[in-house]
């Protein structure tokens, strides 16, 4: 090939080369007169401002990030630091059992004890221990002098049986309890508490543990439902899904589920759901079809399918969004430092309004004046830094995903309820993936759905400071009463059980 045909054919491949980059540039950012962010956040669309960055604003951040490198350089050399007291461990609730210790001596009659003693105080456990209730009922009979002077009195009397939370099974509620939280509160799988149990003096076999614990989801299944409608009812939440192994029997092996977690933001709800392990599309439509109101997210693609409908409004997470930023930071720290000053921008308006108790109206008022300038100015310095950044890198793709989701990450100025990130979801499912690390997966579909079930209880407990401990014991204890009457069974949701217990207690 001669250098003339060369030329000509690098030529041609760099005239490809611009038009595949020109295509994607317009798959990417679309017609930039319609992409722009208003200066109004209440008519809020997509946009890129195609303006540069401006001088003064490049020296705001040139100034920011050299201040956070001294600060992670003062991090990094630190040699000692003062360390702070440990706080004081409480003991105020556990009893005290005295011992007194004399010296050995020849003649105690000789000593006469002086001062104050000496007192060392140690924290003892006592094994956890189990024990047989036996109920013994006594049947008594009319006495027959008494019978033949009154023929109608009843003749036999015994004392009924107290209600059994399931029936003819020798677990008590406090045993079924105890079943549950070992397994999805402290994540261990059920043949180590069988383990624990054998060291206590009982030995249940797994099947039995199993059957027991199929038994109280089976009773539990209408509060479920209860829960997932009350928080399907609200007008905001944020949904995230996470993986689960499941056994697929007729494959013999595991393969990945997904359950899916929904929080009542302003109620402090939680629900977990599992439709067969599936993250598609489909699932989520079926999930959310009949929701109204904000739905906030991560950037996963399946929510794109509500963008648009009307009744339904996405919000993005700036934490999902930042999290892009900081993986960045090692591949250029110098644009991705930038980014992360903006981002701390917004979260430091977040963190005014907290300290100051804003309301809701204030909260938005104040996110309109100093957050969403800041979101507009985020995004011309996209525009102006994208051209610099490297095909493939870590900062180009922290630069789409969150230039593509702009308008949902911005939408939350528009409403001083909303928050700025997912976080609080994201923390309701944390649990999912320690029990996953402890008892590796489920052994089918059923088991997955149980689970989701245990894991929406216990979560629902914690949002709302409630033990639950002693929230399954009661409502284990309850819940035969209410399949017989007409109460509102959905009284025995966390959220609402502090409200009608005789003896709530709260967790703290």
């Amino acid at each position: 090939m001669t250098s003339e045909e060369r030329i000509k054919q690098l030529e041609s491949e760099n005239a490809a080369l611009k038009n595949r980059v020109a295509y994607l540039e317009r798959q990417l950012y679309g017609q930039r007169t319609e992409k722009h962010l208003p200066v109004d956040p209440d008519a809020l669309q997509l946009s890129l401002f195609h303006n540069a960055i401006d001088s003064d604003e490049q020296k705001r951040l040139d100034a920011e990030v050299t201040k956070d490198e001294a600060a992670r350089e003062r991090l990094i050399h630190i040699k000692e630091h003062d360390r702070q007291v440990r706080k004081a461990i409480d003991t105020t609730r556990l009893p005290v059992r005295e011992e007194h210790l004399y010296p050995e001596m020849e003649n105690p009659e000789d000593y006469r004890e002086i001062g104050e003693p000496e007192v060392t105080e140690s924290l003892v456990l006592i094994p956890q221990q189990m024990y047989i209730r036996r109920i013994i009922r006594h049947k008594m009979v009319l006495k027959s002098t008494v019978e033949l002077a009154d023929t109608e009195r009843k003749v036999f009397a015994i004392a009924p049986l107290p209600p059994a939370p399931l029936h003819k099974c020798m677990a008590s509620e406090s045993l079924l309890t105890d079943i549950i939280l070992q397994k999805f509160l402290y994540h261990m799988p059920f043949y180590r508490v069988i383990q624990r149990y054998k060291e206590m003096g009982v030995t249940i076999s797994d099947s039995t543990m199993g059957d027991w614990y199929a038994a109280v989801c089976e009773k539990l299944k209408i509060l479920y439902d209860k829960l997932k409608f009350e928080v399907m009812s609200c007008n905001y939440i944020q949904v995230d899904e996470s993986t689960i192994p499941v056994i697929d029997n007729e494959k013999r092996k595991t393969r990945k589920g997904y359950m899916w977690c929904v929080r009542d933001v302003l109620g402090g709800s939680v629900f977990f759901h599992y439709d067969l392990g599936s993250r598609s599309a489909r699932t989520a439509m079926t999930l959310l079809k009949d929701f109204n109101g904000a739905i906030q997210s991560d950037g996963y693609e399946v929510y794109e399918k509500f963008d648009g409908l009307e009744d339904k409004t996405m919000l993005g997470c700036w934490a999902h969004a930042r999290r892009k930023f900081v993986e960045a930071l090692g591949e250029n720290e110098k644009l991705a430092s930038e980014a992360l000053v903006y981002i701390g921008d917004l979260y430091h308006v977040e963190t005014l309004a907290k300290e100051a108790g804003m309301t809701p109206e204030e909260r938005m008022a104040l996110r309109k004046e100093k957050a969403y300038p800041q979101i507009r100015k985020f995004e011309e310095w996209i525009e102006a830094k994208y051209p610099y950044t490297t095909e493939g890198s870590l900062l180009r793709k922290a630069m789409e995903y969150t230039y593509k989701r702009l308008p949902k990450l911005a939408m939350y100025v528009n409403d001083g309820n909303w928050l700025i990130d997912n976080n609080l979801v994201e923390n309701a499912i944390r649990p999912l993936a320690l029990g996953r690390k402890n008892y590796l997966f489920c052994g089918n579909d059923a088991s997955a759905i149980r689970a989701s079930m245990m894991y929406s209880f216990i979560a629902t407990c914690k949002a709302n400071d409630i033990d639950p401990r002693s929230w399954f014991e009661d409502v284990i204890r309850r819940i035969p009463e209410y399949e017989y009457s007409q109460t509102d069974v959905s009284l025995l949701l966390p959220q609402h059980w502090s409200l009608t217990s005789t003896t709530p207690n709260k967790v703290g």
